[in-house]
């Protein structure tokens, strides 16, 4: 072996072994509950909350139903609420504009209703997406940032 080839291999070596031992170490210690934490803790979890609340007025209403509905949602409701932001957050703005009129559009519907348009919509072309997208458009809003 050249000592370019010896080199390298050590390296390698020392990679490995590097890597091996963070997969090993110990997993971050879970955080503590509410009632454990720091007032630090607390005040950069909620500061990011108050300031929205007291930036945007109009949006109190909303911002307080919105926290009101959670409270009252079962622990498998939470997760489905949580599956769908990710979801949302993943669409691009044009995909974002059909989920709203879809959603807006199926909070009218029976669920039997809601299983009919589902279904209905996988079977729609771009073309005919669009056109219920135009008859179907959800109530303009106020613009406000995509996050």
């Amino acid at each position: 072996m050249t000592s370019r080839t010896t080199r390298l291999l050590a390296i390698g070596l020392l990679l490995f072994a590097s890597a091996q031992a963070l997969a090993q170490s110990a997993p971050p210690a879970p955080l503590p509950a509410w009632e454990q934490l720091t007032p630090q803790q607390r005040e950069a979890l909620i500061a990011p909350l108050r300031d929205r609340w007291n930036r945007e007025p109009d949006e109190r209403p909303r911002m307080l139903e919105r926290a009101q509905r959670w409270q009252s949602m079962s622990p498998e409701q939470r997760a489905q609420a949580r599956h769908g932001m990710k979801r949302f957050e993943g669409m691009n703005p044009e995909q974002r504009r059909q989920a709203r009129a879809l959603y807006g559009r199926m909070k009218e519907l029976t669920p039997e209703q809601r299983t009919a348009l589902r279904d209905e919509w996988k079977k729609m072309t771009p073309e005919q997406r669009d056109a219920w997208m135009k008859d179907n458009a959800p109530r303009r809003r106020p613009q406000r940032e995509e996050r």
